[in-house]
This record gives structure tokens, sequence and C-alpha cells, in this order.
């Protein structure tokens, strides 16, 4: 938990690996995940590190990896996955490696070159196949009227074209014609949607000289490239002459027609169509075996490629984190800078011994820890729990190195601030479940690894879910709500004066206590827990609430305001700024509790002492806290109930609490930046314009400051040559100051959108249930069963749909702000950067190469 408050303390460690125990050193840090390196080259390209080589034969195995995986995967072939993780493998195996997938990869292309050779054969016999079948009812049907009919065209202007050549018909009758008229004709397929296109095209490049017939083919044909079904068509051109001839030929080939031969005669076209179905066969029997040794050597690589891709990836990533190191003069020793948690330098120690082992090195490799000024980077160790609530805090800005997390009040805060807002056990219990249920279902879950991000966002957050779900059904006991209904479980408070027929027929019911004129009246017992059942039917019901829920937000808001402010305290403490305690918190604090605390101590003041009884004459706080800002108080007991004082006394202590804030302004404003310039003068004086060296007895402390082997504090050199621009700070204290008394204010209306969404629920919940559920309710006889099932249904999906998704979804967002913007201003500044370790795990969860840099 401490490391979870506050992040770890970092090192920043210096590595000296010799040069054939690098390989194994780096992998057993990849495999342990607890150091973040340095790139020591930042000036040096990409291309000309020392290492690139072997980074490039790594891109190129895992090119054929994908390859193989693309292959797999468009045959249905499932991949085994054993969960193993196999250590990165050494040096000398990428070459077994290299050759095992190359011989795979080359097998593949031939397997797959020689199928689509077959299966394009395989695509023109079937074409030739149709097109003699379709062919021998084209001429067939030259022999009937609309032959003859085209021909008669051409008659007229062709005196050859006689009535004894048209008469000619039949199919004999046809090619003797055709003899006579020289008619040619070509056959072939074309895609079907292009029929259209293609057949303008050939009436006006040809004049209308042409005679064109197609028929679709029934069944789809396969794309021997692609593998996706085509729809085509069977078409046959009549022409007269050369020159038409070839002016078809070159239509069919700017439309990617494929023309076959087809014989005149039906002895030849039958003779053709045996021929071509017995090679249809025996290509259908080579297609088959092709496939069988395909699926054999995809299913043994199947088995593997999972653990290939593992081997591949983390000698990728070695070879990535080796380039960052430098050689030194000898060229025999890498030399690695790293971040590092002072808690695991025992970790890493044992993990480099077994590296050196491994490798077979006699040479042990060097740890040594630096001193540095440079910020470290943050970490904060988390668990499957406790990682959501940090994802939303590091979401707004990661913790600079040791400053307070307030991930760990988060996990409180958050879910409470929401359920107020989402107040409702029903609609809680929903929340709950499905947040139950992931967190029992987490493993097998998680093993699927879904692509929907949607699905992810909500299983990353089933503990918030879970802790949300739980939170909202307090507060719904809080509210008495559930579906808008309230649980009358210990007996209301409110004793009626009338009859249950006097109720039955009154449509309003007002709650007054103690009045002539009303219908029910205060025991004098309250509810035991929560808020009483009766409310729920009264007509003020929606004016009791909004004072009991308004106020509820502002004490819950600047409760959390001020505990952000103690939590700066700790931050000044805990890095030792004294002069941000006096001139900073102390202010802050002073102002909150003049103002703001005092307000809340009223609310609970008015509560206590205001019974039911008194509550139509209570002063109003609003109208009080105006009046204690202008300095206005009313005189005599003649005065409005809204003005009247809370106490005896009011008046001047209330005077003395507003002049105490005014006084905290310019103490925040302009102490903070004279106690600075005159501590800079000091120096300067002290110092006297020489430059502060480090000796070899000096010791630079986590803050970067400069200290003696005695302890005392040496001036560090840039604060010396640094000029002091007393305008600079002074116009930064204003900003910082405004801010803050701004703040309070606006932070302090700003909580009540708890008051807001909340009402918005309960009003919603209220008329979803008004304007759908009762519809069903109030049907009476056998045909009311069936309709409240569908009336039930519908609630039930727009209670899951507007409700959950779209009011829980919104109340998250509220909740998200107040704590980056209301809470985390008082104490977070959020500029730091988040510790990265060199992980294999990490590079695995994230499945792409390009994630290795």
């Amino acid at each position: 938990m401490g490391s979870l408050f506050r992040s770890e303390e970092m090192t920043l460690c210096q590595l000296f690996l010799q040069s054939e125990a690098a390989y194994t050193c780096v992998s057993e840090l990849g495999e342990l995940g607890l150091v973040q390196f340095r790139d020591l080259n930042p000036d040096v390209n990409a291309f000309q590190r020392k290492f690139v080589n072997e980074v490039r034969r790594c891109d190129e195995m895992e090119r054929k990896l994908r390859f193989l995986e693309k292959e797999i995967k468009k045959d249905g072939i499932p991949m085994l996955d054993t969960g193993d993780n196999p250590d990165a493998p050494q040096p000398r195996e990428m070459i077994d490696l290299e050759a095992t997938f190359e011989k795979l990869e080359n097998e593949m292309k031939e397997v797959n070159a020689n199928a689509e050779a077959l299966k394009r054969n395989f695509l023109e016999l079937t074409e030739l196949k149709h097109i003699l079948r379709k062919t021998q009812g084209f001429f067939e049907e030259m022999a009937t009227e609309d032959l003859k009919a085209e021909f008669h065209h051409q008659a007229i202007h062709d005196p050859s074209m006689t009535e004894e050549n048209i008469g000619l018909l039949g199919e004999e009758g046809l090619r003797a014609g055709g003899q006579a008229l020289r008619l040619g004709f070509v056959a072939g397929v074309i895609h079907r949607e292009r029929i259209p296109a293609f057949e303008r095209m050939l009436w006006r490049a040809c004049r209308g000289n042409v005679f064109l017939k197609q028929t679709e083919i029934e069944t789809p044909l396969e794309d021997p490239v692609t593998g996706e079904e085509v729809r085509k068509s069977v078409f046959i051109i009549f022409f007269q002459g050369d020159q038409l001839k070839s002016r078809v030929k070159k239509i069919c080939e700017g439309f990617r027609a494929t023309l076959y031969p087809c014989p005149e005669t039906p002895a030849e076209r039958r003779e053709m169509a045996v021929g071509v179905m017995t090679r249809i066969e025996d290509l259908n029997t080579v297609l088959g075996q092709t496939q069988d040794h395909r699926h054999r050597v995809l299913v043994a690589a199947a088995k593997n490629i999972k653990v290939w891709f593992i081997k591949v990836r983390k000698i990728k990533a070695i070879y990535h984190t080796l380039n960052m190191f430098n050689l030194d003069v000898t060229q025999k020793c890498l030399i690695a800078e790293c971040w590092c948690a002072v808690s695991d330098l025992d970790k890493i120690q044992l993990a480099l011994r077994r590296g050196t082992e491994r490798s077979g090195s006699s040479v042990p490799s060097i740890l040594n820890r630096m001193q540095t000024k440079q910020p470290p980077p943050t970490y904060n160790r988390v668990n499957k729990f406790t990682s959501a609530f940090q994802n939303i805090i590091d979401a707004y800005g990661v913790a600079n190195y040791r400053e307070a997390n307030p991930a760990p009040f988060a996990i409180i805060t958050f879910p409470f601030l929401f359920s107020v807002m989402f107040g409702d056990l029903g609609h809680g219990l929903l929340m709950f479940l499905f947040g139950f249920w992931m967190v029992i279902r987490e493993k097998s879950l998680g093993a699927k690894k879904s692509d929907n991000e949607i699905w992810n966002t909500f299983f990353g957050g089933r503990y918030i879910i879970l802790l949300m779900g739980c939170f909202a059904m307090y507060s719904g006991l809080i509210y008495n709500d559930v579906f808008s209904k309230p649980l009358n479980i210990f007996g209301s408070a409110w004793t009626p004066q009338y009859s249950g027929a006097f109720y039955q027929k009154s449509k309003l019911i007002m709650l007054q206590p103690v009045r002539s004129n009303t219908t029910t009246m205060y025991r004098g017992t309250p509810y035991y827990f929560g808020m009483d059942p009766l409310w729920n039917i009264a007509d003020n019901k929606i004016t009791f609430g909004n004072s009991f829920k308004m106020k509820l937000s502002v004490i819950l808001g600047i409760s959390q305001m001020m505990f952000g402010l103690w939590l700066s305290l700790f931050n000044h403490t805990y890095f030792k700024r004294k002069l941000n305690i006096w001139c900073e918190f102390i202010p802050q604090l002073l102002f909150m509790l003049c103002i703001f605390v005092y307000l809340v101590i009223l609310i609970f003041y008015k509560w206590c002492t205001f019974t039911p009884e008194m509550g139509h004459c209570a002063p109003s706080l609003l109208i009080g806290l105006i009046n204690m800002f202008l300095l206005k108080y009313p005189n005599g007991p003649d005065d409005n109930c809204s003005v009247k004082p809370f106490y005896t006394g009011q008046k001047s202590f209330q005077t003395f609490l507003v002049i105490v804030a005014l006084l905290c302004v310019p103490w925040m404003l302009v102490i903070k930046p004279l106690i600075l310039r005159k501590q800079h003068q000091e120096k300067s004086a002290l110092s006297g314009g020489a430059h502060l060296s480090v000796n070899s007895g000096d010791i630079v402390d986590e803050r970067g400051e400069v200290r003696h082997h005695d302890g005392n504090v040496k001036l560090p050199e840039e604060e010396v040559d640094e000029e002091f621009d007393f305008a600079d700070v002074f116009i930064h204290q204003c900003i910082h100051t405004i801010e803050y008394c701004l703040g309070c204010v606006s932070n302090t209306a700003s909580y009540l959108r708890l008051w807001a969404l909340s009402l918005a629920h309960a009003e919603l919940s209220e008329v979803l249930w008004t304007m759908v559920m009762r519809i069903g309710l109030s049907m009476n006889g056998w045909i009311g069963t069936p309709v409240l099932v569908a009336i039930f249904s519908f609630w039930a999906v727009l209670t899951i749909a507007i409700l959950l998704l779209m009011e829980g979804l919104s109340a998250f967002l509220h909740t998200l702000r107040l704590h980056w913007v209301e809470f985390q201003n008082k104490f977070y500044i959020g500029a730091g950067y988040k510790f990265l370790p060199f992980s294999f795990e990490s590079i695995m969860e994230q499945h792409g190469p390009e994630d290795i840099s």
C-alpha cells in the first residue's frame, strides 16, 4: 500500500556487460520486466546501429510467420495455443529458425502456385464445358424467326441476301447459308455484370451488323487467384467478314472476355465435350491431392506457430534493446543505463548472474548505481484490482516522482461519488451482478482475447463496475429507491389523520409536520435507515429531495476538497518544502475553513437544532452566507424567518471569519515571492558569483541538492547562474492564488452535479415506470398476462439501455471530472512520466512487431 500511495524509489543504474553475455543478460532482464533502458545513441540512425542486421533478420522471419498464419487462417485450421512461454533462443538458433521458415514458405508458395495453375486450368475447362453445352442451344435457335428477322435488315443493303439464302433453316442450313453469306462466329465467357455495356459497345462499334446471344451460367465459378465466387455468362457472336471479326475480338479483349474455340458441327462438339469432362475429372483428382498436401503442411505449422512467434519477437526485442547500448573502447564490453526500483536491485543482480552463467562467460556483469539530477520515472506497483483505478489517474496525468498518488483513495471515493448520482437499489444490483459475473469468470473471459474494444473496456474495469454497483445499492437504500419505488421496511414515521378512502380519492398529499390542514402528522420517530417511503407519494417530495441532496452534495464536495488539501501537506512535508507549508498550505486551509467548512457546520447545526416541528421557520443557509460576506445582519425579533440568525453571537463570529479569509489572500499572494527573492539574494552573496563543483566527498541527494560530507547543503551551480526574475515568480503566484480562491467557489458549485444527476436519474426512472410499466399493470383479465410480459420486456430493454448504459456512462464521466479537476487540483501535479520496463510479457500482449520499439 505504501508503494501505491507513493511511487517506488527509483535509481539510475549503469550496466557493464561482456559482449558474449549481453544477449543472455538482456533476455533474463526481459523475462523479469523490472528495468527501463535508456537509449544512449539517440543521434545514431536506426540503420547505422550495431545489431541492425539481426533486427532485419527478425523482421524477415516475422514476415514469413505472418504469411504462414494468413494461410492457416485461410484454411480455417485452429492454431494450438498451449500457453507456453519459451525462453528466448540463443543467437545460434536463429539459423535453424530461418531455415525452417524458409523451407515452409517456399513449400507453401510452390503449393499455392501449383494449386492456382490447376484451378486456372479447371476454370478454363469448366467454362469451355458450359460453352459447348450452351452453344448447342444457340445453333438450334438459328432456325427460328428471330434469326430470319435479323438477317432481313442486312438483306435491304446487301443484294446477295436473298429470300432463298434466308430461308435456309436448321443447323445444316445455317452452316450452308453461312458459307454462302460467309458468316463467322466467336464464343466465350464474360462477367455477368459487364453484359449490358458489352452489348451496347458491340452494337455501336459494329453498327448493328453482329448478332449476340448470351445466357447465364447457373452455378457460380471460383476465381483461381482470390478464391471468391464470380458469376459469368456464355455468349456467341455472329458476324460477316474479317473486319468485323477483328473488331469483335478487340471489343472482347477490352471487356476481359475469355474466348474459346467452338467446333461448328455437333459431332465435333460432342467429341470435344467428352475430352473436356475427362480432363476435368483428372484435374479434380490432382487438385484434391494438392489440397491434402497443403492441409498437412499447414496443420504441422499450426502446432508450432504460436511458439515461433514468441521466440522471434523475443529475439527482436533483445536486439532492439542492445542497439540502445554503447560499446567501450575495447569493443569487448557493452555499456547500458537503465531505471529500476531500489527494492528490485537484488532481483536484477540475480538475473544478471544467471545470464552470465548461461552464456558461459567468465567475466561477471557489473551493476553500478549512478547519481543523477534527471527526474526518475514514476512506478506504482499495481495488481488486477488496483490497475483499473491507477489507469483512471494516469489518464489525467502521470504523477511526479514520489508524489502522492490519488489511486488508493479513488478506490473508495470514485464508486461512492458515482453511487450518489446513480443511487438506485435495483439498477445498482444489476450493475453489481454484471461486474460480479466478469470477476468470477475473469480467467475464461480474459483467455478469449476479444478484439471488441467496447467489451475490452468493460472487462478491464470489471472491479470498478463491481464496486460502483455495490455502492449504488447502498445509496439506493439511503434514497429508498428501487426502480423508482420505495421499500417500507421499518414502517413510515408519518401517521395518517384520515382513512384509507381519503388517500384513494386524493391525488396530492403534502407532508408538512404538525399543521392543522395537512393529511398526515409526523410521529417524531425518524425512519431507521434512509428516507421515509411516504415521501415517494408526497407532492412535495422533489422539494424535500432537492434540499436534502443539495446539502449532501455540498458536504461531500467540501469534505473531499479538504482531504485533497491535507494530501498537499503530505507532499510538502515529504519533499521538505517548508516555505510552501507556511505560505500556501496554511492560508489555503484557513480560507477553506473560514468559509466552506463553516458552511458545512451550519448545515449540520440546522439539521440537529431545527426539528420538523420548527422546519417551517428555519433560517436559510444561502441567504445567511450572502449576508455573511455583505456584513449585513437583520435587527429586531420580527424579521423574516429566512434571515433569522442561527445562534447568539453569529454576527461577531462570522465577521471574524470573513476578515481571516480576506487576510489569507495577500498571505498567499505576496509573502512567498518576497521570501524567495530574499533567499536568492543571500545565496548570491554567499557564493560571490563563483561556480561550485561537486567533489568526491560531496553527496547528491534524491532532490538534486549537493551536500557536503557533513550533511550541510551545498549550493548547486545552476541555482547560482540562473537569473531570478521576481516578476515571473510574482505573476505565477498571483495566478495560483486567484485560481485557488475562485476554484474553491466554482469547485464547490461543481459538486452540485451530484444532486442534479441524482435527481435526473430518479425522475427518468419514475417516468419510465409510469409511461411503460404502468400500462401492463393496469390491464385485467386473461389478456393482462401476455401484455404484461411484453410490456415488461420492453421496460427491461429501456432500463438497461437508458438508465444503466446511458445514465451510468454519464454518471461515470461526471465522477471522473470531479476527481480530475475538483479533487486532484488541490495536491496533484501529474507532470511525470510512466515507468515502462523492458518486459517480454508486455510485448507479447501487444501482438505487434512495431510495438517492440
